[in-house]
């Protein structure tokens, strides 16, 4: 069973622009969720989320793995559901008409769940993440077109 979430997308930026938004912190927080720190080659992250009475919450967690700025950030991904087990995310950009293609490939989801998840949770979030990156995606544009 494929488990693999594949996105392609297109940014009217350059890719250093691009680059930008997922790798600083202050960027992160504008499409994505705000990080504590940039992320820099070899280090952990953690992003997190703002509750209502105003406590942050680290929501993903992982460690960056690669960087090749401006065309490759390879970095694992750790979200409740995974119970700590790590997926992992690979961002490729390039130049594309002026701008850039962003093509995003999301791994070993159903590794991190567990070789007892049922197919039904995994598909389950698999559709969840997949929407998950589509409304981030959206963010980016936004934010990068602000």
């Amino acid at each position: 069973m494929s488990t693999t979430i594949l996105k392609t997308v297109f940014f009217n930026a350059k890719p250093e622009t691009v680059w930008s938004f997922l790798t600083d912190k202050d960027k992160l927080g504008i499409w994505y969720h705000p990080a504590q720190e940039d992320l820099s080659d070899g280090s952990d992250y953690s992003l997190y989320s703002t509750g209502d009475d105003g406590a942050r919450n680290q929501i993903v967690s992982g460690r960056v793995l690669e960087m090749q700025a401006p065309n490759k950030l390879v970095t694992t991904f750790v979200i409740g559901p995974f119970g700590g087990n790590e997926t992992t995310l690979t961002w490729q950009l390039s130049d594309a008409a002026g701008g850039t293609q962003l093509t995003l490939s999301h791994e070993g989801i159903a590794q991190a769940l567990g070789q007892d998840a049922p197919d039904a949770g995994v598909m389950g979030l698999l559709m969840a993440l997949d929407h998950g990156w589509d409304k981030h995606f959206d963010k980016l544009r936004n934010g990068i077109a602000a």
